[in-house]
């Protein structure tokens, strides 16, 4: 994933529901009730967990029970210091007092609860990258550090790989046609990590990777979610026993399921989207525009899909005076620049969604040669009276337009093919008039007609135009 070009924009719930959902992770309230029980008879190691001999009392406290009691109080605590709920007073002497962020919890913002919650999450994140303590045991030398080569395991690669496994989770989410709310197969999570792009059938190689990924994956799952940053399905635990195991229930091979399902909370997608951010990405939300003028409105929602370009700009509009949002709308989408036809394009769509009180502000733009065609087209729509008809010029320039910014939002896609095929069967002179347009793009989009067009003379007919645009426009 690059942190060269923005990301799909991300619908984040509202903080105070995501703060609730935080409060009642298991793990940040089992860390919240360690803090509060810790008192001046409370002692910690020299790393700072809470002393051996105190960990049945803080698993009782917790009502932890079972042999990995104690384990889970020494994660609670463990997060409780690193997240600030607990602060060490004097290290030598092993004493602590409730740190300043443990009043947040109760008393803070929301924002307050979800920096104490992202902190808690690092802890976690930080620990689901570390190898099963008994191989850590194993793998100690004689003066007690570990030999990681032995392991055959490289911490900063762990963390690189949960980091990539993550970010591709997160782009499944949010992206206009992902699994949004649904549930992600670990196989197919896996393999978005390890089977190149371009390779068709996997090799039994690459397959087994996938499968070490897989179990891997499902243990770090195991623990991310207890901190609320994903809802998990195990691995089904009969798929790991052994060959020459007879299954204690007769299993479907076909039910994906049992390989394990992912998705990522609302909770989730907030913290991973501020992990993005501070490491660089752009990593938008439905919302951050509303209180931006119209051309960053146009500009932003110009990388969204359809549906988040309207759920933006619907915030957006709800802010402003139909009349004044119009004509800033209008103001915003001229110009000659690359992106001018898109702006163009979002300014349409965006005012599709004003009602009738915006109709002087479209009446006004009648004349300009870049705002005169989809005026039209907008007053036509709502049935106005007294529309001029649009000059020849006025109606190719607009389909120029149209099909540049089609051209810049979707590449060369199935729609754009479609448009492409039915303007050239309308009009049976639309290339000897097109490469005439004085538009910007008339060469470019001239030349994606000549790709996109399946019949070979009309695609020729397409780039001689583009060719005549071009000379036009050196000349």
């Amino acid at each position: 994933m690059s942190d060269s070009s923005p990301l799909p924009p991300a619908r984040l719930h509202p903080e105070a529901e995501l703060a609730r959902a935080a409060l009642s992770t298991p793990l940040l309230s089992r860390a919240a009730r360690l803090a509060r029980w810790a008192g001046p008879e409370t002692r910690v190691d020299a790393g700072g967990g809470l002393a051996e001999e105190q960990l049945p009392a803080a698993a009782d406290l917790l009502g932890l029970t079972g042999d990995d009691a104690a384990a889970y109080a020494s994660e609670a605590w463990r997060v409780a210091v690193d997240a600030g709920l607990v602060e060490i007073v004097d290290e030598e002497a092993g004493t602590v007092r409730a740190g300043e962020e443990l009043a947040l919890l109760t008393g803070g913002s929301p924002r307050d609860v979800l920096t104490v919650w992202l902190a808690a999450l690092e802890t976690v994140l930080a620990d689901a990258g570390v190898p099963d303590l008994d191989d850590l045991v194993d793998a100690l030398d004689e003066g007690g550090e570990v030999d990681f080569s032995s392991l055959g395991w490289d911490p900063e690669a762990e963390a690189e790989f949960l980091d990539g496994v993550l970010g591709n989770l997160y782009l499944l989410t949010v992206s206009e046609d992902g699994a949004g709310e649904g549930a992600v197969p670990l196989p197919a999570l896996a393999a978005s990590m390890i089977v190149p792009d371009d390779m068709g059938e996997p090799t039994n190689d690459v397959l087994e990777q996938v499968s070490d990924a897989m179990m891997r994956l499902d243990d770090q799952f195991r623990l991310l979610e207890p901190v609320g940053l994903v809802a998990y399905r195990p691995v089904d635990e009969a798929l790991m026993a052994d060959a020459d195991e007879e299954p204690a229930a007769p299993v479907d091979d076909t039910d994906v399921a049992r390989y394990g399902m992912v998705r990522l909370t609302p909770l989730g997608v907030y913290g991973l989207r501020a992990r993005l951010l501070e490491a660089g990405f752009e990593a938008p939300a439905v919302g951050d525009l509303v209180d931006k003028g119209a051309d960053v409105l146009l500009d932003g929602t110009a990388r969204f899909g359809p549906s988040a370009a309207r759920d933006e700009t619907e915030q957006w509009l709800v802010r402003r005076e139909p009349l004044a949002a119009a004509r800033e709308l209008l103001a915003a989408a001229r110009g000659a620049d690359p992106g001018a036809p898109l702006r163009r394009l979002r300014c349409q769509q965006a005012l599709t969604l004003v009602g009738a009180e915006a109709e002087p502000a479209l009446r006004e733009v009648l004349g300009d040669p870049e705002l005169g065609g989809l005026a039209r087209v907008w007053l036509s729509e709502r049935g106005a009276a007294g529309v001029p008809a649009p000059s020849q010029d006025m109606v190719f320039w607009l389909t120029i337009d149209t099909l540049a910014a089609q051209l810049q939002a979707e590449g060369n896609s199935e729609e754009l093919q479609a448009l492409v095929e039915g303007l050239a069967a309308q009009h049976s002179g639309f290339f000897a008039a097109a490469w005439r347009v004085e538009h910007p793009a008339t060469a470019e989009v001239l030349d994606a007609m000549g790709r996109l067009h399946p019949d070979k003379k009309v695609a020729k007919e397409a780039r001689k135009a583009a060719f005549k645009a071009r000379s036009q426009q050196a000349g």
